[in-house]
């Protein structure tokens, strides 16, 4: 038997206005979040800058400089540079609102290119005859797709591993005049096993896991010796009559023919599935790659 091949998709965000990709090259990037420009170290960006040094310098107000392969510090030189500050999204169903500040790990607390999952999560949310659907987020970090979720009218459940970001996520949450997101400060494979014993069903899942984590009690997660039982795990949890699920990786060995080999294997029922990458359009030219998706919904007949 001969499949036919899955279209592979190149989506970038479309409704950013607090955020501009400026250009990209020699394993950095020049970004505009709000009213600051960074900076960053990038690893996918192997071709030369498109704007000159002189124009990097020129703009950038923050620049992040690696005192090692995982930490760093950040150097102004604009003296006038916050340490924190807030960014908004907004689509056509929902906006939501960030705050950003340095980290040592030379994040900001939002990745940029996520905008076309939450898209995704705010069309499902609104298209779903489910009164009130139930959205759980795993991996969720920050709490873009946790927030955009409840914007649009879910019950959201947020899982992430580490209480500092949780707490983050929350402070989001208060300054985009939300509430009442579900925090859970867990493993999340353990989570969703234990979902699973209690019968639990969602409308809406995403994943956004990352090649390495830790849970808050020791436990290890790393990307390919744990995403095919997570993705068993999780595809029961799905609600049969109306679903949505989401599973993004950012991993250089990760390729969009793996993410969908990993849906068909752990959902062969699947339908409505879509397959592809995440890239961020610079202004100056470059196209930066930026992680693979594969999502699939499925919304009830009338």
């Amino acid at each position: 038997m001969i499949l036919k091949n899955t279209e592979i998709q190149l989506l970038t965000p479309q409704h950013w206005k607090d955020y501009e990709l400026i250009d990209c090259g020699d394993f950095e990037k020049l970004e505009r979040f709000g009213h600051l420009v960074l900076i960053r170290p990038e690893p996918q960006a192997v071709w030369p800058k498109t704007l000159s040094d002189a124009e990097w310098t020129k703009r950038y107000d923050i620049r992040f400089k690696g005192r090692s392969a995982t930490s760093g510090d950040w150097v102004k030189k604009n003296p006038k540079a916050q340490d924190r500050w807030h960014i908004e999204y907004r689509n056509k169903d929902a906006a939501i609102k960030f705050r950003l500040g340095l980290t040592s790990f030379k994040h900001v607390g939002i990745f940029p290119e996520q905008a076309v999952n939450w898209d995704y999560i705010s069309e499902s949310v609104r298209s779903f005859k489910t009164d009130k659907p139930k959205v759980l987020n795993l991996f969720a970090y920050t709490g873009g797709a946790s927030l955009i979720a409840k914007a649009a009218g879910a019950d959201t459940t947020h899982v992430d591993s580490i209480k500092q970001v949780v707490t983050w996520a929350n402070e989001n949450q208060e300054i985009s005049g939300l509430d009442n997101i579900r925090w859970v400060v867990e493993d999340a494979l353990k989570f969703v096993k234990r979902e699973l014993k209690r019968g639990n069903t969602y409308n809406g899942i995403i994943l956004d896991p990352p090649a390495y984590g830790h849970g808050p009690k020791g436990e290890k997660w790393k990307l390919e010796d744990h995403i095919m039982e997570m993705m068993k795990d999780v595809v029961q949890l799905l609600d049969p009559k109306e679903h949505f699920l989401i599973l993004n990786t950012y991993s250089l060995g990760f390729s969009s023919v793996i993410v969908e080999n990993l849906i068909r294997t752990a959902f062969p029922k699947v339908e409505n599935l879509e397959i592809g990458e995440l890239y961020l359009q610079a202004t100056a030219g470059p196209k930066l790659p930026l992680g693979v998706f594969g999502k699939f919904r499925k919304i009830a007949k009338d």
